[in-house]
């Protein structure tokens, strides 16, 4: 009799549980289509294998055509991810920042940058991101640099290109001989941001710095498995490495300041030892580190890779090339030999950098990023449960051809006027996280554009 009772009474409740379950289950049934693929690896070999062979698009192109919808569910990196396509998906990204969805990074990113804007979120987030634009990448401070950068680039130029130019142009038209973009510019893009952000310019520094962070970016997005002879295990050397190098830096920057000998305005370390943000909330030691390894690789990867594919189509584009040296020349002819370039004058390249918008277009540096959804979201008819991940991709949005007629052909007039269509181009981001550094890297695409031709 006494087992009876509580027997009966989970006979009673049990239609009751089984009422609540299916009541809540629709909602999980009405998941976007796709699939999970194999057991925690998901798709994220298929991913990243796009992402490395520059097709990032294809990763997602591919899933669309096969499920005839612009929303899909994978797996990636161990957790479901839903993808939002199109102008559609980034609009609903951007404008709900903070309320239903979060930036999100994988595990990789997060163990390897550490406490920095990248992963802050709400109050804290724009705090640090008021802070970092009053330190730096405001107008009034780029137009400072705006002679700096120009004179790095004449000198990186006639040091690296011109001279091996002349020496090989024989062979070139022999075709024996070559002068590679991408790995030329790499290190010339480190250089640049290290003087700028923390006015380094030790060749030794900035060597050993160079080495170990082509490590340690490599690791950013992969799985975290901390396993000797991993990109992940190095890029946690490599981490360790950079700290260390930067935090002696710091410790020597702050005795300068004390002495008067360095500025709290010549760059954006100085300025942060110094300065707190509105609320009186200095960083610390650590944090001030990790942000400039962020900062390094928002501007560093995204620079190099545009120079790179800019020369590209310079080269395979005559007719863009001779308009372009066109508007350059009449900013030379107006400067005296040997002026620098001055902010105003990068404000007449005015067909350059829709030559520019047009690469990044074609072949954003940045194929997209992930966000955590903080509710429950209905999207497209379909449900994407809280906690789940969600990606938006530039790359394919850039192709989509209700967004981009004829989006595989070269057209800088897209840029013209009001040009493209809401959400449309996203290769800085969107939103209320779009990217602080989009006047530095139009700067200095520009004066690196201008130096070339």
């Amino acid at each position: 009799m006494e087992l009876f009772i509580p027997a009966l009474a989970l006979i009673l409740i049990l239609p009751s549980l089984l009422l609540i379950k299916i009541r809540t289950k629709p909602a999980w049934q009405n998941l976007p289509p796709g699939r999970s693929g194999w057991p925690f690896l998901g798709e994220t070999m298929e991913f990243v294998r796009a992402n490395w062979e520059g097709c990032a698009d294809k990763f997602v192109r591919d899933r669309v055509q096969k499920y005839n919808s612009t929303v899909f569910r994978t797996s990636l990196m161990g957790e479901p991810v839903a993808v939002l396509c199109g102008a559609a998906g980034n609009k609903f990204m951007f404008s709900n920042e903070g309320t239903k969805v979060a930036r999100w990074w994988p595990d990789s990113f997060r163990r390897l940058i550490g406490r920095s804007l990248p992963l802050l979120t709400g109050v804290e987030a724009i705090a640090r991101r008021k802070l970092l634009m009053a330190g730096f990448l405001n107008v009034e401070s780029l137009k400072k640099c705006v002679p700096t950068m120009d004179e790095l680039t004449r000198r990186y130029l006639m040091t690296h290109w011109e001279g091996s130019l002349q020496s090989i142009f024989p062979l070139i038209n022999e075709g024996k001989e070559e002068l590679q973009v991408h790995p030329s510019v790499k290190p010339y893009m480190f250089e640049l941001a290290c003087r700028l952000f923390m006015s380094i310019t030790e060749p030794e520094l900035l060597s050993r710095l160079f080495d170990q962070f082509n490590i340690f970016l490599k690791g950013l997005v992969e799985f975290s498995l901390n396993i000797p002879g991993t990109r992940f295990y190095h890029a946690m050397r490599a981490a360790d490495t950079l700290r260390r190098e930067l935090r002696a830096l710091v410790k020597h920057r702050r005795v300068e300041l004390e002495r008067k000998v360095a500025s709290s305005e010549q760059d954006l370390l100085s300025y942060l030892l110094v300065n707190a943000d509105g609320d009186g909330n200095f960083m610390s030691e650590e944090e001030i580190i990790n942000h400039m390894l962020a900062v390094l690789i928002a501007e560093y990867d995204t620079l190099s890779s545009a120079i790179s594919l800019l020369m590209k189509y310079l080269g395979e584009l005559p007719r863009v090339y001779e308009q372009v040296l066109q508007e350059q020349m009449e900013i030379a002819r107006s400067k005296a030999p040997g002026e620098l370039l001055i902010w105003e004058d990068l404000q007449r390249m005015k067909y350059s950098w829709n030559v520019i918008s047009e690469v990044l277009r074609i072949a954003p540096p940045v194929a997209g990023t992930f966000r955590e959804a903080l509710v429950d979201i209905t999207f497209e008819g379909y449900t994407i449960p809280k906690g789940w991940k969600l990606y938006w991709s530039a790359a394919y949005t850039h192709k989509d051809p209700s967004c981009y007629p004829n989006a595989m052909e070269f057209d800088e007039s897209r840029f013209e006027g009001t040009g493209p269509p809401p959400f449309s181009y996203a290769t800085f981001g969107g939103g209320p996280r779009m990217c602080m550094g989009i006047e530095f890297v139009r700067l200095a695409i520009l004066i690196f554009l201008h130096n070339l031709v």
